[in-house]
């Protein structure tokens, strides 16, 4: 039955208050779901720090930005490339040096369906490096800020993580026998929402102040696919785009907006459109697959990210 928590229509942003003071960090900011959530940030009155690849792509979203909502609009961006934990680690330190307070980070960036076997300049599997890795290590090189404020970190995660094992595949995790695009990416969105829910549990034993939540976007429209994805997966999405199946990037922005705003949600969830195949639609809580929070598989997955990374959390 589809969650009614917010009534027919679901969440929308006119719940949100002003946010004046407050700040969010958000990834893969320039363009889709994170762009349109940065503009509804914006206009509530909050600062939105980018974290993106592209220094040109980003310059023409903050200038993009600050003609909608005039000179003063608190908006910039820190280059950080997600599959070079490197510069995350580089933009972790510039954001700790510049931004006071992070009220929540959102995990928004990614690659997906790429068509053939790609590795990091770590060596991981392009989409786990990218999509989980990266995240992983940033989350916990800022937890300590997010923590000062009692901030929250929403994970966008994918209705994928349905389409592919459901479990995480630790004997090859690089996909070096067999690789398949759409189980790659599937196992990728897997890993970043088994990380949430195991932080979840270690934030609670920790008494530490921090909410996470996961959510995912439906089938938005976004360039996610037309970044990374093969030319024929690209063209069937181009197709699909043009169906009712599919909504705008501004809608498939509200789930991780409203997790970055919203009291009163719960953790061990999903948020997101709760309409037919909860692809589109009204936004609440949808389902979630019990594999998704298999205790044993997060944490394995925990110490093996703690492993590839370098980066070994405190909580």
């Amino acid at each position: 039955m589809a969650d009614k928590t917010f009534g027919a229509h679901g969440w929308t942003p006119e719940r949100i208050g002003r946010l004046e003071g407050k700040t969010f960090v958000i990834t893969g900011a320039n363009a889709g779901a994170g762009f349109q959530a940065a503009r509804t940030l914006l206009s509530k009155g909050a600062a939105v720090v980018m974290l993106n690849r592209s220094a040109e792509r980003s310059a023409e979203a903050v200038a993009k930005l600050k003609d909608e909502y005039g000179a003063a609009a608190q908006v910039s961006f820190i280059r950080m490339d997600l599959a070079d934990l490197d510069t995350v680690r580089s933009a972790a330190a510039e954001v700790l040096s510049d931004v006071p307070r992070i009220d929540a980070l959102i995990c928004n960036a990614a690659i997906a369906q790429v068509p053939s076997r790609q590795l990091t300049k770590a060596g991981h599997e392009s989409q786990l490096g990218t999509n989980h890795y990266g995240h992983f290590l940033l989350c916990g090189l800022l937890f300590d800020r997010i923590e000062e404020t009692a901030g929250r970190i929403v994970v966008v995660a994918s209705l994928g993580y349905k389409m592919g094992l459901r479990t995480i595949q630790f004997d090859d995790m690089n996909w070096d026998k067999n690789y398949r695009a759409n189980p790659a990416y599937s196992q990728s969105k897997l890993a970043q929402m088994m990380f949430a829910y195991e932080l979840q549990d270690r934030v609670t034993q920790a008494g530490k102040s921090v909410e996470v939540y996961v959510c995912h976007p439906g089938a938005s429209a976004t360039s996610l696919i037309s970044t990374s994805g093969g030319l024929m997966t690209r063209f069937t999405w181009w197709l699909m785009s043009k169906l009712p199946i599919v909504q705008t990037a501004e809608r498939g922005a509200y789930p991780e907006v409203m997790c970055a705003t919203e009291d009163g949600l719960a953790q061990r969830a999903l948020y997101g459109p709760t309409g037919r195949m909860e692809m589109v639609g009204p936004v609440g809580r949808g389902s979630l697959e019990p594999y998704a929070y298999d205790k044993a598989t997060m944490v394995k997955l925990w110490q093996r990210s703690e492993e590839e990374t370098g980066f070994h959390w405190a909580v």
